[in-house]
């Protein structure tokens, strides 16, 4: 099991940040989990210390994530309840063989999977093809699926794919926001944290580009408009997640699809295929 890292200086700190930010009061908070009150307060200023079975209860009523109840129990001195497995583990085959059955009944579209940064973890043959076009590599060059590439990066680097987005700014705008949540979700001092801070500092990446500028949207989704040498696709996206996951990895995976939004974009992916 791969401990976590630890956010959060106290328990108190980690249960302060959840409650706040779930729109909980201590009296709320105190009825959904059947804890009086007043030991909410303890727990809160430290003057009280949680059992693990009530952080558990706790983290389940405040909706907090696996990786972060986690943080909560080593916070308060016990160990993490939630493995973090590898894909490739054993235990891990059969969730492998669905993603890569749902990768494979993707196409002739991309879709790829990542974790909760947005690391490349699994992509299907199209998603592969895609990203090499657009970002000039060999036909057959090799695409790191070991969480090595970061598709948030890539997509936002003025070396990556952002020359080849017609609609940078609003892609830019809702790819921020994707991690700007994570770090939200984490807390203080996360890596989720440290790679928003980095994502930030892109050249042409500032506050003004935060905020998604609705008005000038006539679809009812976000396109991501890609154009390069007289080919351009435009396509939405879906984010699909894993049920009742009880392992750190798989609350964390997402597989995003990609979806033509126009008929001129299905029929370059249909001949693609046929290639």
């Amino acid at each position: 099991m791969n401990a976590p890292d630890t956010y959060f200086s106290d328990f108190a700190h980690a249960l302060r940040y959840w409650r706040n930010k779930r729109g909980y009061s201590q009296l709320k908070l105190s009825v959904d989990a059947d804890v009086s009150q007043r030991h909410i307060s303890f727990l809160e200023s430290g003057r009280a210390q949680p059992s693990r079975e009530l952080i558990l209860k706790l983290g389940i009523v405040l909706d907090v994530p696996l990786r972060q109840r986690n943080a909560m129990l080593l916070a308060a001195g016990f160990a993490p309840a939630y493995q973090e497995r590898s894909l490739s583990d054993p235990e891990m085959q059969a969730v492998r063989r669905a993603l890569e059955f749902m990768l494979a009944q993707a196409a002739p579209y991309p879709a790829l999977v990542v974790d909760r940064l947005w690391n490349l973890v699994m992509a299907n043959e199209p998603a592969i093809a895609m990203l090499r076009f657009f970002l000039g590599m060999p036909t057959h060059a090799p695409l790191p699926r070991d969480g090595s590439v970061n598709v948030i990066r890539t997509t936002l680097d003025p070396r990556g794919l952002r020359p080849c987005i017609v609609n940078w700014q609003d892609v830019c705008a809702d790819q921020l926001q994707w991690i700007a949540r994570e770090a939200m979700s984490d807390g203080p001092g996360s890596e989720a944290e440290a790679l928003l801070a980095e994502l930030a500092t892109l050249a042409g990446t500032d506050g003004s580009l935060a905020v998604p500028n609705l008005e000038r949207r006539a679809l009812p989704f976000l396109p991501v408009t890609l154009a390069k040498d007289g080919v351009e696709l435009n396509l939405f996206t879906t984010i699909t997640t894993l049920g009742t996951p009880h392992d750190v990895t798989l609350h964390e995976l997402r597989l995003e699809s990609f979806f033509p939004a126009d008929d001129a974009t299905a029929a370059w992916f249909a001949a693609q295929g046929q290639t």
